[in-house]
């Protein structure tokens, strides 16, 4: 019963950590050279419309429509790699947890039948 809440609380650290990381990787890789490029290139635009003489009326909502666009961008970029990035952290640190798992069976078999050994020796010996 102790094991399963135990498991329990291991896959619970190791979504955490999945979570946390992808969630790091992806703040990180959100605004990327596409995001960058369309930002400027609303820039741009902007500055043209305002260089043309073009009122504030069609300019203001030309700049919160491009601005709207990156955030949305930006935003629907991220939500993607923060999937994908949560399921590759998911699948590593599963594996980091069965190598660590057999390793500790393996060290564990090893000891005990070098204890196996020690003590038919010291039978032996008797």
């Amino acid at each position: 019963m102790e094991e399963t809440g135990v498991a329990r609380q291991v896959s619970l650290e190791i979504e955490k950590a999945a979570a946390q990381r992808a969630r790091d990787r992806a703040m990180a890789a959100r605004w990327d050279l596409d995001v960058a490029v369309f930002l400027f290139a609303i820039l741009i635009i902007i500055l043209i419309l305002l260089f043309q003489g073009v009122g504030i009326e069609v300019v203001g909502p030309v700049a919160i429509f491009g601005l709207s666009m990156v955030w949305l961008v930006g935003w629907r970029r991220g939500k993607q790699l923060y999937q994908r990035f949560y399921d590759e952290e998911l699948a590593k640190l599963e594996q980091e947890l069965k190598k660590t798992v057999k390793g500790e069976v393996k060290k564990t078999v090893e000891e005990t039948i070098e204890e196996k050994v020690q003590k038919a020796l010291r039978e032996r010996w008797r």
